[in-house]
């Protein structure tokens, strides 16, 4: 994780400078969710509880190496970042602080670090959208292996996209590093069309430039909510692997934080039912707070086969992960 973090360190040693009195000033926060799917919480949470915040976003692995430069002595109070990975290598250098037992009893105990550092906010699911018009009778995949027969040449993928490297780490942990790389060589054989991320791979398939992709499964609701109608589906898979995995937003409280009732304040809130409904209605992800439902055209989480993997392990096999996808021929 180190050295995927190496080039993400290097900007951040950029633009770090600027301190904040924390006792005295906003209550600070590094998010690695952009400002028009998460400012609307901050800014509730202000007017709600008259407590000031202070948002800075970015690429949640830029923050992550941006607080691992600032050591015990953060700006930042709490990290909320788009994935475990970035979570987990701060909390692996003891930057962040257990959360309470309170706080932690609100989600699945899978979407959080399995000591406490971060807890799961929102959830996204990896998926396989589909252009049925364009698959024809080809029967839709069970697994991923099922992506790597020749009736799926021409599948769309993101191989630098950080979903996609956080999918094959997920894989590595659950199948090890020698069926990782035999899958990706797999695919890369198979004639892939490599885009630079999900969005485009969804607007492809959606546009009938491709049959299928992999990508997370809100893109997709996202698009239908801009344009009014889609043409492609989401494709849950059904036998339990990496295809299947969920992989949740969280938050952390820095343990040099001097504001960490504010900063608890502020993950409870993200927590809260009114958050968690603005997350499913409208970023599109999955709710991880029981009783707040999600769009009710996506599987339900409960009903999804994800691999059983810890996820606060998933910031170990990035590197490896980044390797494993070079060396396959993929980028």
């Amino acid at each position: 994780m180190r050295r995927f973090l190496a080039l993400a360190l290097t900007v951040a040693m950029v633009s770090v400078g600027c301190t904040t009195d924390s006792e005295d000033g906003p209550l600070v926060v590094y998010s690695g969710r952009s400002e028009d799917l998460v400012g609307p919480i901050f800014e509730r949470f202000e007017a709600e509880t008259g407590i000031d915040v202070e948002v800075r976003y970015g690429d949640s692995t830029e923050l992550a190496a941006t607080l691992l430069l600032e050591g015990d002595e953060p700006v930042a109070d709490v990290f909320f970042a788009q994935d475990p990975a970035s979570l987990g290598a701060v909390a692996r250098e003891d930057l962040l602080t257990r959360l309470p037992d309170s706080v932690l009893d609100r989600v699945p105990a899978r979407f959080s670090d399995n000591e406490g550092r971060w807890v799961g906010t929102s959830g996204r699911a990896r998926t396989v959208i589909v252009n049925p018009n364009l698959l024809g009778n080809t029967p839709l995949p069970a697994s991923i292996w099922d992506l790597t027969d020749p009736a799926y040449a021409g599948i769309a993928v993101a191989p630098t996209n950080g979903s996609f490297l956080a999918f094959v780490a997920a894989m590595i942990l659950d199948e090890g590093e020698a069926r990782t790389l035999e899958w990706l060589e797999a695919i890369a054989a198979n004639q892939p069309v490599a885009y630079s991320g999900n969005s485009p791979i969804v607007a492809a398939a959606d546009g009938g430039e491709v049959a299928l992709g992999l990508v997370n499964h809100y893109y997709l609701l996202r698009l239908r909510a801009e344009q009014g109608s889609v043409t492609a589906i989401n494709h849950f898979l059904t036998a339990g692997d990496a295809g299947s995995l969920v992989m949740p937003a969280g938050a952390g409280i820095l343990a040099g934080s001097d504001r960490r009732d504010d900063a608890t304040a502020l993950i409870e809130f993200l927590l809260s039912d009114s958050a968690q409904t603005h997350f499913a209605s409208e970023t599109f992800e999955y709710p991880l707070v029981d009783g707040v439902a999600a769009d009710p055209s996506l599987t339900p989480i409960g009903d999804l086969r994800s691999p059983d993997i810890d996820l606060s392990e998933l910031a170990e096999f990035l590197d490896k992960a980044t390797e494993l996808v070079s060396r396959a021929g993929l980028i």
